[in-house]
Parts: structure tokens; C-alpha cells; sequence
């Protein structure tokens, strides 16, 4: 069997996944994988069920899962996996890396690779300790220059981890609610005053855009919530100055820090001919063999606990995994309904805009959560 696939045009992930591939002997191993890679933006474009129609396997994120479900488009794992395979994959992923997604009771992709938003720093031009809480981070952006994530979807979503940091993971409650007013003012506070200071240069960036700015540039000191590519912690010779990561900003010491859940999971299209040799591969990519070596000396990120806490792939990579492992285990799910995505993209420029105009906060977070109940006309599961 020749699978078709479809992943992101990152080293992280990409690069992996087509070393996997290329090992394959269509004779000896009785399948072969053709991986193809489009921009991360891409799979904003274009909907989940236009790229099952055309790929057998589709790397995506859970966000997407809801949309997926209502067109039909994904076997959900319990149809083709055994239920051990299932609960094996829960108990030794990180965080809520395969429960994320799991929508209509049920698991709909495989959590490949895990990541959260994070604190990245240039450690070389910090004068302090690294900061625990969002008032820390506001007390440093009046002496050295700090850059939010606003870019893309990433302003809805800083403004849903600063909400989980400070006690209130939006829509959680109440999967009606995206917010209280009162938690909602306090986060658009936090985001104006940090968005009145940020460097203009990296404004229109995405993380990775920042990430490489911050690795090349000392305008940026540091960026308090950013996903991390753990590319940036140990950078080839050339690449620029290596970034520091850390837990993602507190309302109080010793509280969780809020961050909302990323990371990727192979998710397998109504087309896919199931084959034991193919699904023999997959776990093969998620078993501890490949998560802690493999993966990681090609690029990739993985989603198993072992490999974020073992000291090889924390020493080769900068300590990355363990320096941000505990934002991963706490992060947040945002919701996942069809509808949810059109919703984060009109959220993302309502903030920006908002913030761009010093709008009221008030007016704002009312027309969010006027789009928020528009996203949810359908009612059912967040």
C-alpha cells in the first residue's frame, strides 16, 4: 500500500515524519508514505474535509476536531485501534495531549507531537530572575522590551491563556460563557498595557517569525507566551542566539500558568485503507523508541511524558522539555466545536483591533462574547 499524507512545512513537522517514511521498504514493510507539506496557514485555508478527500493521513490540531466529526471526514481511533492502544497513548502522553482529541466520546488523531505556549527569553539580556507572574512581566516591560503574540489566532489566544492563568479557562464553566466581565477586564488590562510598549517588529509576526527575531535581533528580551519550537533552544551554527523557555506566567506564585494547548496529531481520512502494517507504523511513531530518540534527533517535538523528562533529549536540546513541561501538563483545551475556528479568527481581530484603538474593554469583550454564542447556535459539546 502507497499512503498519501499531509503535514506542516516546519522541520518540526515535517522532517521526522519523512525520515520515518523514507526507512519504509514498500517490499519488506508492505506500505510506503508519500508526506506532503503546506504552510502552517494552510490548514486555516483550507477546511478538514477537502484535505481527507485528497490525503489518507492529515496532521492537524484538535481545534479542528469538531468540524471534522460533523462532516464525517476522520475514523476515529477506538474503530481501528485496540482499546489498550487507546489508554496506553493516555497514560503516556503528556498533558492533555490525546484527550484533546477526544470529541462525542471517542479519539479522532493520534497526539504526535505536544507543545503550549510558553515564556521564551533571551537569557544573555535578562538582568533578573525569570518572571513568575504577569505583574513580573509587566514590571519588566517598563525597563526592557517584551512582545505578546498577537499575530494570526495568537491574540485570541494569549487572551484565553492569560484568563486560565488567572483562574478563569474560558468557556470551561459554561461552555455557553466564553468569560466573566470581571476576568475579561483584568486580561484585556494585561494586554493593553503590554501591547502600548511592544516593539513594532514583531507586531505581524507568528510564533515562529518571533522566535527567529528574538534568536537574531536584541530588540525582544522576551515574549510571555509564545508556542514552543524547541528548534530555537539549540540552534545549528548560523541560526542565530539560542532562546531560553519556561513555564508559561502566573497570576501568583505557585499558581498554574496559563497557557492554551497546541502540539499536532495524525488524524486518518474515510479514504485510508487500513492496513496492519500501517497501523503498525503509527504506533511505532508514538511508542518510546521513536519518542525519545528518533523524533527529537530529527526535529520533532514529541507527545510521550518519558521523552519530555529524559535527560538525553533535555541535554541535547537545551532543557527545553523540562523547563516547560509542567505549562504542558496544565495547559488548556480550547473549545473544540464545529464553529470554533471561524470564531478564533474574528476573536483574534476584534482584539487586535481593539487594542490598536484603545476601544473600551467593555464594548469589547461584549462583542466577543456576542461572536462566542454565534459559534456556539448549535449548542452540544465545547
Amino acid at each position: 500500500m502507497r499512503y498519501r499524507a499531509l503535514t506542516w512545512d516546519h522541520p518540526r513537522g515535517y522532517n521526522a515524519l519523512a525520515a520515518a517514511a523514507a526507512g519504509l521498504d514498500e517490499a519488506r514493510d508492505g506500505l510506503a508514505i508519500d508526506w506532503d507539506k503546506q504552510p502552517l496557514e494552510g490548514f486555516e485555508e483550507h477546511p478538514i474535509e477537502d484535505l481527507c478527500a485528497r490525503y489518507d493521513l492529515v496532521v492537524m490540531d484538535h481545534p479542528h476536531v469538531g468540524e471534522a466529526v460533523t462532516r464525517g471526514c476522520l475514523r476515529p481511533l477506538e474503530e481501528v485501534f485496540t482499546a489498550d492502544d487507546v489508554a496506553a497513548w493516555g497514560r503516556d502522553s503528556i498533558g492533555p495531549s490525546l484527550a484533546s482529541y477526544r470529541f462525542g466520546g471517542v479519539h479522532w488523531a493520534l497526539p504526535l507531537d505536544a507543545a503550549t505556549q510558553v515564556m521564551a527569553l533571551r537569557a544573555d539580556l535578562l538582568d533578573q530572575d525569570v518572571p513568575q507572574t504577569w505583574q513580573n512581566v509587566l514590571d519588566l516591560s517598563l525597563r526592557k522590551p517584551v512582545a505578546l503574540s498577537l499575530a494570526g489566532p495568537h491574540a485570541c489566544l494569549s487572551f484565553l491563556s492569560i484568563a486560565a492563568a488567572l483562574g478563569e479557562p474560558p468557556a470551561v464553566t459554561n461552555a455557553d460563557v466564553l468569560i466573566s466581565e470581571a476576568v475579561g477586564l483584568d486580561v484585556l488590562a494585561i494586554m493593553a498595557e503590554l501591547d502600548g510598549r511592544m516593539p513594532e517588529g514583531t507586531r505581524a509576526k507568528n510564533p515562529i517569525g518571533i522566535l527567529e527575531h528574538m534568536a537574531r535581533h536584541e530588540d525582544v528580551v522576551l515574549c510571555p507566551l509564545v508556542y514552543g519550537y524547541v528548534n530555537y533552544a539549540a540552534p545549528a551554527e548560523g541560526q542565530g542566539r539560542p532562546i531560553t523557555f519556561a513555564n508559561a506566567p502566573r497570576a501568583e506564585v505557585g499558581g498554574r500558568p496559563g497557557s492554551t494547548l497546541g502540539g499536532t496529531g495524525i488524524g486518518l481520512s474515510r479514504r485510508c485503507e487500513i492496513t496492519p502494517q500501517l497501523l503498525d507504523h503509527l504506533r511505532w511513531l508514538l511508542g518510546a523508541e521513536a519518542q525519545r530518540g528518533f523524533i527529537p534527533d530529527h526535529d520533532g517535538q514529541p507527545s510521550r511524558r518519558d521523552a519530555w523528562h529524559d535527560d538525553g533529549v533535555n541535554g541535547r536540546w537545551g532543557e527545553f522539555y523540562a523547563n516547560t513541561a509542567e505549562t504542558l501538563e496544565a495547559a488548556y483545551v480550547r473549545p473544540r466545536h464545529d464553529g470554533y475556528i471561524a470564531f478564533q479568527t474574528d476573536a483574534s481581530e476584534m482584539l487586535r483591533q481593539a487594542l490598536a484603538m484603545r476601544s473600551s474593554h467593555r464594548d469589547v469583550l461584549a462583542r466577543l462574547q456576542d461572536r462566542y454564542a454565534h459559534s456556539r447556535r448549535t449548542g452540544g459539546e465545547r
